[in-house]
């Protein structure tokens, strides 16, 4: 839902930095909420491992490493000894660091199939086939610095006796022990190498510093295609459709749109002077804006008649402040009826981002609850600050690629009797990832929580159930909607089933629930239903109503 990320970004929640918004989150369990880089999601650094103490013991293994540790050898157990230290007090269940280092060593084997682990309470040895390597004495089960240790000398053990694991780069051994420790815990935490981490963090904070817009070409010039909301040109005079003549007096003439977009870039808050034409005018006209880091847009505005719609892609570190300013300007419109928010394949982000896009439309009140085994994940997520709609309808589509915060932000609508959800059951995801930046440089994100919606309802495996379910087919649509006009909802017994699901719930519970609504992608009808229940008052009424109990009362009496 890392923050959360998310995870197909994933927070999960994303769970990416996520900005302070003190003003609209209130943490009731008293501890800080400030968070740093995670998303349907509060995230953790830690950028150093401790030193680990050498192993001890008298064992006499077939095989003795003497030789000094190589400077990838002391890598690899910055990395693991980090990467232990972190995970130990926050996964959902508590595992030994005898259980993650052993589930680890399963990369041996993945890696050379001739290798094995033999495992007793007293030691553990590296076999092949029947022959022993190499064998040392098992350290207590939670001396994380011991278990270090032993995994850094069994995988030089492995190196020495096996060609094919000499062949092995330190970044795929790496990634194989954790994606072997990780096959033995939930779908969601993972490790990230370095280079792929890095894309990430690039996706979730942004890359190098540039003018905050994108180009394109046509009729033989470049024009500006989109300006970030959150990017330095938004508060300048740059608009979509402008030509873009010059960049600091360099001609764009015959110039590629790649070729210009590296010339936007440049040092952060370094000056760069665009000359602009404006379509309609004759004169062009320079604009000096400053460069700044800015993550990719993940809001865009539409209107249809007198609708906002608003698309919402992920959860990244600015997609709050790109609502609240695309809200800004709606509100300036007399004649907007209503809002419709897209949520169809946003696939989550950071959970922090999720719950305050929920302060932007709710008065107050509990937006979600996280629960895991670590004091620090544990936080009831009340908002306040005020709805900058007034109240105005709200629509929000989801699909089957709904996820993690954007679960969040449609569970956290819909409970607070604030939106009508229409599409088809999410994905499910209600874990939250916590994140962790090991020595070099790639990351570990860890289940750490649980998100319960507003009535106290689980998301994981269960998903939103919507008040419109669009996923059975067109007659199945019209018959809903003409049960809207007779005043109810053809769907209101799965969304009560659904409201009233408690954790822990079964597979079967949530398979038989999630069956009155199966999860497919968006279609058009989507747009088309949430127009047709936004510009009738009495239907959008009949829907609203039917969730099951006021959220704010619910989470009050639950959580006091």
């Amino acid at each position: 839902m890392a923050q959360t990320s998310d995870d197909g970004h994933n927070l999960p929640y994303t769970l990416g930095s996520a900005i302070q918004t003190s003003s609209l989150i209130h943490n009731t369990s008293g501890a800080n909420l400030s968070v740093m880089p995670p998303g349907t999601e509060h995230s953790a650094m830690q950028n150093s491992a401790n030193s680990m103490d050498s192993l001890s013991g008298g064992a006499k293994p077939p095989f003795v490493i003497t030789a000094a540790p190589s400077a990838d050898n002391a890598m690899l157990r910055a990395v693991m000894a980090t990467a232990l230290e972190f995970l130990t007090p926050r996964t959902l269940e508590y595992h030994s660091a005898r259980e993650f280092t052993l589930w680890g060593l399963g990369a041996l084997t993945a890696l050379d199939p001739t290798l094995s682990l033999h495992t007793d309470k007293k030691e553990i040895s590296l076999m092949d086939g029947q022959k022993t390597l190499f064998t040392q004495p098992a350290p207590p089960a939670a001396d994380s610095a011991a278990w270090v240790e032993l995994a850094v000398h069994f995988i030089t053990a492995a190196q020495t006796h096996s060609e094919t694991f000499r062949k092995i780069s330190q970044d795929d051994l790496l990634q194989t022990f954790f994606d072997e420790l990780f096959n033995h815990l939930d779908p969601y935490s993972r490790y990230i190498g370095p280079s792929p981490a890095s894309s990430d963090r690039i996706a979730r904070t942004g890359g190098e510093a540039d003018a905050g817009v994108t180009l394109t070409h046509k009729g033989g010039h470049i024009l500006i295609k989109t300006v970030n909301a959150n990017g330095p040109a938004w508060t300048a005079s740059v608009d979509a459709g402008d030509r873009l003549v010059a960049v600091d007096g360099r001609s764009t003439a015959g110039q590629s749109v790649k070729t210009v977009s590296e010339w936007l870039k440049g040092s952060e808050d370094s000056l760069v002077h665009l000359r602009l034409l404006s379509p309609g005018r004759k004169r062009s006209h320079v604009v000096s804006v400053r460069r700044a880091r800015v993550p990719p847009e993940t809001v865009f505005a539409f209107t249809s008649g007198s609708l906002l719609i608003l698309r919402i892609t992920a959860f990244s570190s600015d997609t709050a402040e790109e609502m609240s300013q695309y809200l800004d300007q709606a509100m300036q419109d007399t004649h907007l009826r209503g809002i419709i928010i897209d949520l169809r394949g946003n696939r989550g982000g950071v959970l922090q981002q999720a719950v305050t896009a929920s302060a932007l439309l709710l008065d107050h009140g509990v937006a979600a609850v996280t629960d895991g085994r670590d004091p620090e994940a544990n936080h009831i997520w009340a908002v306040q600050g005020g709805d900058m709609t007034s109240g105005l309808p709200i629509a929000v589509l989801v699909d089957g690629h709904t996820a993690s915060a954007a679960e969040i932000l449609a569970a956290a609508l819909a409970d607070h009797h604030r939106a009508v959800i229409i599409g088809s059951s999410t994905l499910g995801k209600g874990l939250v990832q916590t994140v962790a930046q090991l020595p070099n440089k790639s990351e570990l994100f860890v289940t750490w929580s649980r998100v319960m919606a507003p009535l106290d309802w689980p998301l994981q495996g269960l998903g939103v159930m919507p008040h419109i379910c669009t996923s059975l087919g067109a007659s199945a649509i019209a018959r809903q909607v003409h049960a809207l006009s007779q005043g109810h909802l053809e769907n209101k017994p799965a969304l009560e089933a659904s409201r009233s699901a408690r954790f822990p719930i079964s597979t079967s519970n949530i398979l038989s629930i999630r069956k009155a609504c199966p999860a497919a992608l968006g279609r058009d009808e989507d747009t088309e239903t949430a127009q047709m229940i936004l510009n009738n008052k009495a239907w959008y009424k009949a829907a609203i109503s039917a969730t099951p109990e006021d959220a704010s009362q619910q989470a009050t009496a639950t959580h006091q």
